[in-house]
């Protein structure tokens, strides 16, 4: 994992039975990441881009594929993640009736739809 821009590590630790990543981004900003294995310590400041976590080997709900979950909060208001990333905006999950389809992102949509048939 790389941290998605700079700050300051604020825990890095286990929290139940995962390990979890938290960094401070200032303005009210904290982004989180588990289940992970840090590479910094609390109080270390990270710039973005700089690589703070590699995959955690917890399996959870997504077993037996790994997953990672990325949560950001805003003045502790949790938020979409992909509302900060430059090219994304807000994000729909919709429903697939046929699950063999994948969702694609089409080039005039902030949303993901099925598959045309």
């Amino acid at each position: 994992m790389r941290a998605p821009a700079d700050g300051v590590v604020a825990f890095a630790g286990r929290v139940v039975d995962r390990g979890v990543l938290t960094i401070d981004h200032g303005a009210g900003v904290v982004t989180s990441f588990e289940p992970v294995m840090a590479a910094v310590t609390v109080g270390t400041r990270v710039a973005r881009g700089d690589v703070v976590a590699t995959l955690g080997p917890e399996q959870g709900h997504c077993a037996p594929t790994p997953c990672l979950h990325w949560g950001v909060r805003v003045d502790g208001e949790y938020a979409d993640p992909l509302d900060l990333l430059a090219g994304f905006g807000p994000v729909a999950l919709l429903p697939l009736a046929d699950q063999t389809k994948a969702p694609v992102r089409t080039s005039d949509s902030l949303s993901f739809f099925t598959a045309p048939e």
